[in-house]
């Protein structure tokens, strides 16, 4: 098969291609790299030419609603429309635990992607997902006040991406299947307790103070809605491992 990979050069888009080439399919990286760009359509028909298959891996680096909802809706419309033009078969979305029970901030525009593959004429396939263990990379990076890094207090239970790419491609070989079961890590975590870990992986010595943000996504993230419920498969590879392999 033919199996594109929007957001192919992302944290999970890339082991996403990986996967597709492993399970001895024809991997096409959908990326502005690559000289296609999802907002604006460019380069996007020509790239899903012969394509029988789209995993739909995209994100963007922001917490405020109206920025994520526009996002969202352009890029997986586009996506849509140019690959019913191409004759793709089967659309493959990544999304997020939880977002129906939190659509707040960033989660706002995931709610709002999954409703335009829901209504899309490619028959489609939706993979709910926990927190990547990279997430605890990115908050530790972003957390700060001034000179002061803090740690975002969190209930997450992270899963290897590597692990999440592997559940993509081998969905995007098959038929469309709706709303397939969620994907998880192995077990809950701390986020401020990853976030350290990965501070002092990294050299950091000085105070990390866990403090609660602020925002509606995060209040929700405190109170357990981005945990996965019983009937969620769960991923191998815990945070430590993921760590220690970093």
């Amino acid at each position: 098969m033919r199996i594109a990979v929007a957001g192919g050069t992302g944290t999970v888009g890339r082991p996403t291609v990986e996967a597709v080439r492993a399970a001895g399919h024809e991997a096409v990286v959908l990326s502005r790299s690559e000289g296609v760009d999802l907002v604006t359509g460019e380069g996007l028909e020509e790239s899903l030419a012969g394509v029988d298959a789209v995993i739909d891996t995209t994100s963007i680096s922001t917490l405020k609603a109206d920025a994520a909802v526009s996002f969202f809706t352009t890029a997986t419309g586009n996506l849509i429309s140019a690959g019913a033009k191409a004759g793709v078969i089967h659309l493959v979305l990544l999304s997020i635990v939880g977002i129906d029970r939190n659509p707040h901030d960033y989660y706002a525009g995931k709610v709002a992607q999954e409703r335009v593959v829901e209504a899309s004429p490619v028959p489609w396939t939706i993979l709910r997902t926990t927190q990547f263990h990279e997430f605890a990379e990115q908050m530790q990076a972003r957390a700060s006040i001034g000179p002061l890094r803090f740690a975002p207090n969190a209930r997450v239970q992270p899963v290897a991406a590597a692990e999440v790419a592997a559940r993509l491609a081998a969905l995007a070989a098959g038929p469309a299947a709706g709303r397939v079961r969620d994907l998880a890590g192995p077990r809950e975590e701390s986020l401020a307790d990853m976030v350290r870990q990965v501070a002092r992986a990294d050299g950091r010595r000085g105070w990390i103070p866990a403090l609660n943000v602020p925002t509606r996504q995060m209040a929700g993230m405190r109170a357990g809605t981005a945990l996965p419920g019983p009937d969620a498969d769960h991923g191998v590879q815990t945070f430590r491992e993921w760590l220690a392999s970093r």
